[in-house]
């Protein structure tokens, strides 16, 4: 059985363009997307890591950095993310796909390692730390047997399945999939701490953690990203008024983020209007 982790990254995101291409710690010359590589690369269980990205000409310098760290690089799709994963695991022989971001600079191996180790255990189809929220924004891995991707890839019907690869598993048909859920022990269980970059905000919040962190410990894990955070909880004021983003798969519920960025940014003129919008 082969186990390998594909990690997601472009360079056209909206809210922060070029975010997996920015330095970590700020001025180093070491890419975000690097530190989720070699973070990933120290995983027990996985035997292969593949940077999928698009064929786009200005995605070129993630294949160079693919390139350099010399890990897999598979060019694919820019809107079908689940195609290309689908693709990108076919290719490379892969039984079960372990999906990160290139947006998580700050991933923990011991997370994603016990992720696997659960999904093997419980015979999953999908294993995620994420459907229900206890670790830290920005340590999240999904674990997906090959499978159940192709399962998806072929049935799969909505934009909104196609672009974020798993929903079609754990939300729309997740009455035919084995689906298992990993929690945070007490001691990493914060979820009010978000390390994920797709802002301004994360970026700088980031790059206070690096300084903190790095110079010591290049390596350093969850449990030394959450006592700096217990020791300095003034770091969560930097990005708190983030909302992170979602897979809406209405419009309902796409209003209601949309409510909760207006009380953030306290436009209550316009949340008045949609609080009263008839559907």
């Amino acid at each position: 059985m082969k186990i390998g982790a594909i990690i997601q990254a472009r360079t056209g995101s909206t809210r922060l363009p070029a975010k997996v291409l920015k330095d970590l710690p700020y001025g180093s010359g070491i890419s975000v997307l690097q530190h989720v590589i070699s973070r990933v690369r120290r995983s027990k269980l996985i035997d292969d890591i593949v940077v999928a990205t698009t064929r786009l000409s200005e995605d070129d310098a993630i294949a160079e950095i693919a390139g350099r760290e010399d890990v897999k690089c598979y060019r694919g799709s820019v809107e079908d993310v689940l195609e290309r994963y689908y693709f990108a695991s076919k290719e490379n022989g892969l039984d079960i796909v372990v999906r990160i971001t290139g947006d998580c600079p700050c991933i923990d191996w011991n997370i994603v390692d016990n992720a696997i180790n659960l999904h093997l255990k419980e015979k999953a189809d999908y294993t995620s730390n994420t459907l229900r929220r206890t670790f830290p924004y920005g340590l999240d891995v999904e674990v997906v047997s090959f499978e159940a991707l192709e399962k998806a890839y072929f049935e799969a019907r909505e934009k909104y399945d196609r672009e974020h690869v798993c929903p079609y598993i754990y939300k729309t048909k997740a009455e035919s999939f084995k689906i298992s859920l990993l929690t945070a022990p007490p001691e990493l269980n914060y979820p009010d701490i978000r390390v994920t970059l797709d802002t301004k905000e994360d970026y700088t919040l980031l790059c206070a953690v690096f300084d903190y962190l790095y110079p010591d410990k290049p390596y350093f894990d969850s449990s030394e990203l959450v006592a700096l955070f217990i020791k300095k909880p003034w770091l969560k004021f930097i990005n708190e008024r983030v909302l992170q983003k979602r897979v809406f798969s209405c419009l309902e519920e796409e209003l209601e983020e949309a409510k909760k960025l207006l009380r953030l940014q306290e436009l209550f003129n316009v949340l008045r209007i949609l609080e009263n919008l008839k559907l």
